[in-house]
């Protein structure tokens, strides 16, 4: 048991290694950006992330339902 448990500690510490290798290896070097927000063609097409979203959504005053039931009648006429 415990053969296969330093087997185990030993391919992660390699597969750390090789995941890491441009963080460890280059100066200046650090993991990309897997957040939405940090990918340059989303934001020219205007996609953000939920939670940015829901931010924003939540700034906004929220309507009254007059104003919604003028939205609609406004529409159907």
């Amino acid at each position: 048991m415990l053969y296969t448990l330093l087997i185990t500690l030993l391919i992660v510490a390699i597969c750390l290694v090789l995941l890491g290798v441009k963080v460890f290896f280059t100066k200046g070097g650090k993991f990309p950006n897997g957040h939405v927000s940090g990918n340059k063609a989303l934001r020219d097409k205007g996609i953000s992330c939920a939670q940015s979203q829901d931010r924003e959504a939540q700034a906004k005053p929220s309507n009254s339902i007059d104003e919604y039931e003028k939205t609609l009648n406004d529409s159907m006429n």
